[in-house]
């Protein structure tokens, strides 16, 4: 028997995030609004198999393909996706999972096909049209932050984003905790300036410079990050951006982060 994409304890966390289902707007008997549980089902397949949404089994009972395209966005538009990572990420905390010595972050890019919002061309690959997903991990690759952008964003630019896309997080006794002890990084984000502002913040950064022998030492530690974008793209429809709207591929980066730092979550309850 297949695995399930939502197991009991997933829908548990994320059915009281979900928005209430909008009042019908007939009284009379007609085709009933397919279950928020088979809607989601439908949407974790599009996510981890990369098929067209028109090409969605109709045996697995999610409805259409565009009828959980529109609860993407729907739920997309309420803030789920992001509020289900800073669940999940509230969860680690308090099973102290979370390590807040170092942050790492890097980007990864990708084929944009159809071009759309935050898409631009791509410098490594002939300047056909990509996106880049910037990540932010803490020293065990749990995603904390994630943005969007187009190929041609360099990384310098998205490091105070992602610092600042860092959820409040609680778990704990006492405030909530946003801010890691340290930066990591390679080249790309060399920046005095951000140096400064970050240790305005009492954060300590560890960022290679450019225009010097390459053994920083670096990767030791900051290869975390890169496994777990390899993690987010082995969701397919990660690998690939097909969608012109970046708030629908926004959506399933956000789930795909979720997704990770629930897999974080069971391991740790083991």
């Amino acid at each position: 028997m297949a695995k399930p994409l939502i197991t009991d304890e997933l829908w548990e966390i994320i059915e009281p995030l979900l928005p209430p289902d909008p009042p019908r707007r007939f009284r009379f008997p007609g085709r009933k609004r397919i279950p928020n549980r088979a809607c989601l089902t439908g949407i974790l397949f599009v996510l981890k198999t990369g098929i067209p949404w028109e090409d969605l089994p109709k045996e697995m009972g999610c409805g259409s393909g565009m009828t959980c395209w529109r609860r993407l966005r729907e739920w997309q538009e309420a803030g789920v996706w992001e509020e289900l990572h800073a669940v999940l990420l509230d969860r680690l905390r308090q099973a102290d999972q979370i390590d807040w010595s170092r942050a790492v972050a890097d980007s990864a890019s990708l084929r944009s096909v159809g071009a759309g919002e935050k898409s631009g061309p791509n410098p490594t690959d002939r300047r056909k049209p990509g996106s880049k997903h910037h990540t932010l991990t803490d020293a065990k690759g749990i995603p904390l932050a994630v943005t969007l952008t187009a190929a041609n964003e360099n990384d310098v630019t998205q490091l105070k984003p992602l610092l600042d896309a860092i959820p409040p997080v609680r778990g704990k006794p006492g405030a909530p905790r946003f801010r890691p002890d340290s930066i990591q990084a390679d080249r790309g984000y060399d920046s005095e300036p951000h140096r400064r502002r970050l240790r305005a913040r009492g954060i300590k950064t560890i960022i290679a410079r450019r225009n010097t022998p390459h053994g920083s030492g670096l990767g030791k530690t900051r290869w975390v990050v890169e496994r777990t974008l390899s993690w987010l793209h082995q969701k397919r429809r990660l690998r690939v951006r097909y969608e012109r709207r970046a708030d629908i591929h926004e959506a399933f980066l956000h789930l795909g982060c979720a997704l990770i730092c629930y897999n974080y979550l069971q391991s740790s309850l083991c």
